[in-house]
């Protein structure tokens, strides 16, 4: 495969799943000691990544869970945040300066913090309650953000005994499991993805523009490759919608010769995808399906894989942009602003 160490991808991914028992335990311990919400408070695309665990608790528990951005939660406050919060931040770098701060803000409230980290020496992973860090690198972070935030998610649901055993393939130790199937499951699913990745790279590369439409668990990585993957590391210009909202004014933006990605999930919400597959070649004969339901997973049910839909579209997604690099002579690396904002 393009630019692929598979070993690595392998160790990474390894070593998110293997933060199962260490998060289950530190969830558990909060939760015993009164904690009484949850908020995921990311800067960015890793704030973002978090949006799919946020939505398991929302549609799960009854435990309250906010996700907000953190920039705007330290010059707005939260009521609710306080010394019976639980904080998740999630930061790649660990020095992110919006992490940095709302970390400390909340820290301030009386609210324990959870960091995951890519890197341990930082002033996120150092300032942290509790820090796990897992390395990784921009071509990897996804997956394993998308997975340790499953993995908190899950301990809640856990602890409070609102885990459907058989809507989500089991109980805890039964879903990971199935979830130390994937490091070598996903380079299997790279490989089968890579020649439609060459094809997709060969049309997109001169394409200017594209409306990425994902929904349910799908959503987050329709936002995040847009955002942070073709319009940060490729400047292409996109616009992310959620499939609920297509048909309240973005399909009207649709007409022959404009690019439609749709990402697909495997939750309930996938009929509103089905709903924009149908429309959308209509009017367009530029319409492109990710659908992580054709890909194999051999040992994992049908209830994990709802749960890992944005995991199963970030590593596909991956190999788009290897190929995109390559052919645009424009590596993913490449920046024109952040040498001139403060971060």
């Amino acid at each position: 495969m393009l630019n692929f160490d598979e070993e690595r991808f392998r160790k990474i991914q390894g070593g998110a799943v293997a933060l199962a028992e260490p998060i289950r335990e530190t969830v558990g311990e909060l939760l015993d000691g009164g904690a009484e919400n949850v908020y995921f408070l990311g800067a960015g695309g890793a704030g973002v990544l978090m949006l799919p665990a946020a939505q398991l608790l929302q549609r799960r528990s009854a435990f309250p869970m906010q996700l907000v951005h953190a920039a705007e939660i330290v010059l707005t406050d939260s009521a609710a945040l306080g010394a019976n919060s639980i904080v998740v931040i999630p930061s790649l770098s660990g020095t992110t300066k919006e992490s940095v701060a709302v970390m400390e803000f909340a820290q301030a409230k009386g609210a324990k913090v959870i960091a995951l980290t890519g890197h341990e020496d930082t002033p996120v992973a150092q300032g942290a309650d509790v820090n796990f860090t897992n390395f990784a690198a921009d071509d990897t972070s996804s997956e394993s953000f998308y997975l340790q935030s499953l993995l908190i998610a899950l301990a809640i649901l856990d602890a409070r005994g609102e885990l459907d055993g058989d809507g989500d393939g089991g109980g805890y130790d039964a879903i990971v499991q199935e979830l130390a199937l994937l490091p070598d499951a996903l380079v299997e699913v790279k490989r089968g993805f890579e020649d439609r990745a060459a094809s997709l790279a060969e049309a997109y590369k001169d394409e200017p523009y594209h409306i990425i439409v994902g929904g349910g668990s799908a959503w987050a990585e329709a936002w995040y490759y847009g955002t942070c993957i073709l319009e940060e590391m490729q400047w292409i210009r996109t616009r992310p919608v959620h499939a609920s909202d297509f048909f309240h004014g973005t399909l009207e933006l649709v007409e022959q010769g404009v690019s439609v990605l749709l990402l697909k999930s495997e939750d309930e919400a996938r009929a509103l995808a089905d709903r924009v597959e149908s429309f959308v070649p209509t009017v367009t004969d530029k319409l492109e399906v990710v659908d992580p339901a054709s890909f194999e997973l051999p040992g994992v049910s049908k209830g994990v894989r709802a749960l890992i839909t944005p995991v199963l579209l970030a590593a596909v997604l991956e190999r788009l942009s290897a190929h995109l690099e390559v052919l645009r002579d424009h590596p993913l690396t490449t920046r024109r602003y952040y040498r001139r904002v403060e971060y």
